[in-house]
Formats: C-alpha cells, structure tokens, sequence
C-alpha cells in the first residue's frame, strides 16, 4: 500500500474509511515519510481521526509528519484557472468562477474532476511522500475515476484535454485504491461490485482490500458456553460466536488482503487510527 504516491480510500459508508485513511497516514509518517492527507467530499471524519477539530484549504501539519486540509471545490476552481490554465493574477477568477460554477453543477464529470484535481496537482508538486485522500463512497467513487476520461472525450483539445489526459495518466500509473468494507453483506456485495468495474476499465490500480472491524475467534468449547447459558457473559459469548461465524462467510467472499480488528472499550476517534496504525506497521 505504502509504494503509491497517491493513494485513495474508499468503501461504503459506515465502514471506518476515514479511520483507515487516517491510520494509513500515521503509519506513512512513522517511517518518516511526509504526508498530505486530504478530505475529498467529507472532512469531518478524517479531521477527528488525525485529532483536528476541523480542515482547512490550506494545509497544516496535525502530527508529526502529517499534514491535512479539505478541498473546496470553489477554491479549487479559482486555483485550476490560475495555475493550470495559467489564467493572468490580475484577472478576475472569483466572477470567472462563479459564471462557471453553473457548468460544474451540470456538466459531466466537471464537478469530479474539479475535485480530483487537487489532490493529482499535489502528487505533481511533489512536495509529499505519499498523499491520501480520504475518497467519496465507493458506490460514487467511479464517477471521479472517470472524470479524467469523461472530460477527455468531451473536448477536443487544448490545455483543458491536456490537464485531463494528464490526469488519467497519474491515476492509472502512480496511484492505488484501498477499499474498506466490513464483513457483512450490503458491505462487501456493493464493494465487489464496484471492485468490477473499477477493475474491468482499469482506472486504478487496486492495491489492497481492507475488512475492518473483524472480531476474533473466541478460544471457548461448547461445554464453557453450555456453563453459562442463561447469563449475560454466556449470552455475550454466543453472540461473539454468532458474529465471528457469520463475519467468516463474508470474509470468504470479500478476499482481503489485510484484517484490521474491531476494536472494543471506549475510544475516541484518533485513538482508533492510532490503533489501527499499530496494526498496520511499525
């Protein structure tokens, strides 16, 4: 996971890709990689776990080696006409913007690409080791990975094209997509159906399935169990049991290349990521 320039963390709602965003930073700066992390469509969560009340445009440094800020697509937009398109500083973008802002909202594949872009133009300045974005859901993910192409196909040339093509290129050959489902079923059915077609059209490379949340097997016979039947520890330890099996099945079914645990007690939100980065590295 660790090899790509850029790497994008997607997965249904609800299953911790912000935790595992998050942790995958913390773990990056361990080695003493500097990281960008980056709150593509929500920030709120990737913001409380990296410890930040709230992210910012601009980005500033939440731990040691790890920096983060959201993108808003209105300043990303002022900040493609200018640098991109080389549009003159004394021109007035924020009207430009706002006359384009109406073609964004309706356009194909404007409104991603927009988006998409400020995390490919980090990857360009390289000024970091490794950036991750915490991506859109995974059933909305395709549309951004398209963007490039959509774009692509819509004009016909010009350093529009050329940005977009540029685009595509990094997202094929520098980036990687770490899907995170846990082992349940609307989880890990609507991950390997995205998982297809991400990988029929070969937008990305697919460096890593993540099942978080998976609980262990309990070390306990029948006759234990038995013990305690009729207890709130015996009905807690068959309950255990019943998850642990039916999280086997789907487990079966998603094929991940890592298992992060479900993490019991009280925890807050950059204790998880901490923890999960315990797991994943040094």
């Amino acid at each position: 996971m660790f090899d790509h320039e850029l790497l994008l963390v997607s997965g249904k709602g609800g299953v911790g890709k912000s935790a595992v965003a998050a942790a995958l930073a913390r773990t990056s700066a361990r080695v003493g990689k500097r990281v960008l992390a980056i709150g593509l469509v929500d920030s709120l969560g990737l913001a409380t776990h990296l410890g930040a009340e709230r992210l910012t445009y601009e980005p500033r440094e939440v731990l040691d080696g790890v920096f983060t800020f959201a993108v808003d697509r209105a300043q990303a937009l002022d900040e493609y006409l200018r640098v991109q398109l080389r549009v003159p500083r004394a021109a007035p973008t924020k009207q430009l913007s706002r006359a384009l802002q109406a073609l964004v909202d309706t356009a194909p594949g404007v409104r991603e690409i927009i988006s998409m872009g400020k995390p490919l133009f980090e990857v360009w300045q390289q000024t970091w080791d490794t950036v991750i974005v915490d991506a859109p859901p995974i059933g909305q993910l395709g549309s951004y990975l398209r963007a490039p192409q959509t774009i692509a196909g819509l004009v016909p040339g010009g350093p529009i094209r050329d940005q977009a093509t540029r685009m595509q290129r990094t997202l094929r050959d520098q980036a990687g997509l770490v899907v995170v489902a846990t082992p349940e079923e609307l989880p890990v059915i609507e991950a390997a159906e995205a998982l297809s077609s991400i990988v029929a059209e070969d937008l990305i490379d697919v460096t890593a399935v993540v099942a978080n949340r998976v609980v262990p097997e309990l070390d306990v016979d029948e006759q234990a169990l038995a013990a305690v039947a009729g207890t709130v520890t015996g009905a807690a330890a068959l309950h255990h049991v019943a998850t642990y099996r039916r999280q086997q099945r789907w487990l079966g079914e998603l094929e991940p290349t890592l298992q992060l645990p479900y993490l019991f007690g009280l925890l807050t939100p950059g204790e998880v990521s901490a923890q999960l980065a315990d797991v994943m590295g040094p």
